[in-house]
C-alpha cells in the first residue's frame, strides 16, 4: 500500500506513450509500403514522397509561427500527414500538386481547426479528396515507363480481369503505397502488435464491404471478384491505416462497428454505382463527418440517470 495513487480529472493515460511515439510507430509501418512503391515506380515516387513530408512539416511550423502558437512539428503529425498523402498519389504527378495537397491537408484541415485531435476529418484523405476535385487528371494519371496504364478497378468495368497474385503483389498501376498488399499487410500487422490500433474497424470494414459488393456487385456471388475487389485500389490500405485514425473514428465498441459497416457500405455504394472506380476516400472521409453522430447513439448511457416520464 505504499504506491501512491495521483486521482485526477480526464483525459487519463493509460499507457505510457505519447503521440510522437505512435506517429513513428505509424511511420515504421509505413515503410514497406513505401519502399515497395519507390522500387516499383522509380525515384520520382521518392521526390513526391519528400516533398509532401518536407512541405507538410513546413506549413505547420510556418502556421505556428505565425499564430504564435506552441510549436507541434516535434510530434511527427505532419510527416505521418505528409507520407500518408504522398502513399495516395500516383506515381508520376507534378511535384507542385503535393506542395498544394499539403497545405490543405496542414493548414485547411488540421490547423484552422485547433490542430491534432481537434481535426474533423482526416487531413491526408480531405487533401486528396481536393486534389481529387481539383487536379482530375493528374490524379489519375497512372503512368508506368512512359505508358498510361489503367487500373485494376477501371479494367474490371471494362470486362477485364488482373491477376489476383499480380493484386496482391503489388505488380499493377496505382497510387504510390497502395499497390502492394503484402506490404500494407506486414505494416498493418506492426501496427496491431504494437497495440496502435485495433482489428475491430479494418475487419468490419472490409467484411461489410464484402457482402455488400457479394450482393449488389456486377457480378454477384463470383468469389474471385470479391477477391479482386478487396485487393484493388486502396481499401487495405484505407481498412488499417486511414479509417483507425484516432481523432476522426469512434471510441466506443459499438460506434466502431457501426462506423465500419457505414465505411463498407458506402465503398460499395461508390464503387458500383457512380462513375468513379474508387471509393475508399469519399467513404471515409463521409464516415468522418458522421463519426459524432454514431459516438452520440452508441456511447452507453451513465448509470443512476432519473428515467423520463
Amino acid at each position: 500500500m505504499n504506491q501512491l495513487l495521483n486521482v485526477s480529472t480526464s483525459p487519463h493515460i493509460r499507457k505510457s506513450i505519447n503521440t510522437s511515439k505512435i506517429m513513428l510507430y505509424v511511420i515504421i509501418a509505413l515503410l514497406p509500403t513505401s519502399i515497395f512503391g519507390i522500387m516499383r515506380y522509380g525515384i520520382h515516387s521518392l521526390y513526391i514522397i519528400l516533398i509532401t513530408i518536407a512541405f507538410s512539416v513546413f506549413f505547420e511550423w510556418l502556421f505556428c509561427i505565425i499564430m504564435k502558437k506552441e510549436q507541434t512539428i516535434n510530434d511527427f503529425s505532419a510527416v505521418v500527414t505528409g507520407l500518408i498523402l504522398a502513399l495516395n498519389m500516383p506515381p508520376n504527378i507534378s511535384l507542385w500538386v503535393p506542395i498544394i495537397g499539403a497545405f490543405f491537408a496542414i493548414v485547411v484541415i488540421k490547423e484552422l481547426f485547433g490542430g491534432i485531435g481537434q481535426n474533423f476529418m482526416n487531413p491526408a484523405l480531405g487533401a486528396r479528396c481536393f486534389l481529387l476535385i481539383s487536379f482530375a487528371g493528374q490524379m489519375s494519371n497512372f503512368n508506368i515507363d512512359g505508358i498510361s496504364s489503367a487500373t485494376p478497378l477501371a479494367l474490371e468495368r471494362m470486362g477485364e480481369t488482373t491477376s489476383i497474385t499480380n493484386l496482391f503483389m503489388g505488380f499493377i498501376p496505382g497510387t504510390i503505397g497502395e499497390v502492394s498488399k503484402i506490404c500494407l499487410l506486414i505494416g498493418a500487422i506492426f501496427l496491431l502488435w504494437k497495440g496502435i490500433i485495433k482489428l475491430r474497424i479494418p475487419f468490419f470494414y472490409i467484411l461489410s464491404f464484402c457482402i455488400f459488393i457479394f450482393l449488389f456487385g456486377n457480378q454477384k456471388f463470383d468469389i474471385n471478384y470479391i477477391f479482386r475487389q478487396v485487393l484493388s485500389g486502396g481499401l487495405i490500405f484505407g481498412a488499417f491505416f486511414m479509417a483507425t485514425d484516432y481523432a476522426t473514428s469512434p471510441i466506443t465498441p459499438i460506434g466502431q462497428i457501426i462506423y465500419a459497416l457505414l465505411l463498407g457500405f458506402l465503398t460499395a455504394i461508390f464503387r458500383t454505382f457512380s462513375q468513379s472506380t474508387e471509393g475508399v476516400s469519399y467513404a471515409i472521409i463521409l464516415g468522418n463527418v458522421l463519426y459524432p453522430l454514431i459516438e452520440s447513439i452508441s456511447y452507453p448511457k451513465a448509470f443512476g440517470r432519473e428515467a423520463k416520464k
